[in-house]
């Protein structure tokens, strides 16, 4: 079963499926803050978090170009590759949903948009049906709004302040609805 085919109906733990990925996540920057996606799990009612926008690499495809791709399908926004900066960060992640599994080499980048840009608004026409039904909602938020919301990935504080520090390892972490474990632990990786 394709990832955009889910029928996102709760398994036992044991039976969810696994399946592991290259994703390209995005830091979508404009002064008046950073963008995120208000996330769900259908098959967790009430379950919400807001992450950045991005997603898979299709075949053949470079990180950078995915993740000039998953802007362009998330945002709307449409900007030059030189305008792409990274990647910044990278780390192995892993969410357990109610009905799998993903494991996820992530790249991060960053991109500011322009006035106009922000101005323009967000355009998520090219969601696919999956982000349709999951990604509820997305608003700007500052630093010092991240306290009080469920982000993944939960250090996105430190992505967002690093200034002109070289890429980050973020080494390996679990985020999840439905821990992928007992213990909740993150496999080793990255």
């Amino acid at each position: 079963m394709a990832f955009r085919s889910r029928r996102f109906e709760p398994v036992p733990p044991s039976e969810r499926r696994r399946r592991s990925r290259r994703a390209a996540r995005l830091l979508v920057r404009h002064a008046s803050g950073v963008l995120l996606f208000r996330d769900t799990d259908p098959g967790v009612p009430g379950a919400t978090w807001w992450t950045t926008p991005g997603g898979g690499l299709d075949d053949g495809e470079t990180w950078a170009e995915a993740a000039l791709r998953e802007l362009r399908e998330e945002t709307g926004f449409d900007c030059r590759p030189e305008e792409l900066i990274g990647p910044i960060a990278e780390r192995l992640v892993v969410h357990g949903y109610s009905d799998q599994i993903t494991e996820q080499h992530e790249l991060f980048f960053e991109v500011w948009i322009s006035e106009a840009q922000h101005s323009a608004g967000i355009s998520t026409a090219g969601f696919t049906e999956g982000e349709r039904l999951t990604l509820v909602d997305h608003r700007w938020v500052t630093v010092d709004d991240l306290p009080g919301l469920t982000v993944w990935p939960a250090n996105l504080a430190g992505l967002l302040q690093r200034g002109d520090a070289p890429m980050l390892h973020l080494g390996s972490v679990e985020e999840s609805t439905v821990p992928v474990s007992d213990s909740g632990a993150a496999p080793r990786g990255c």
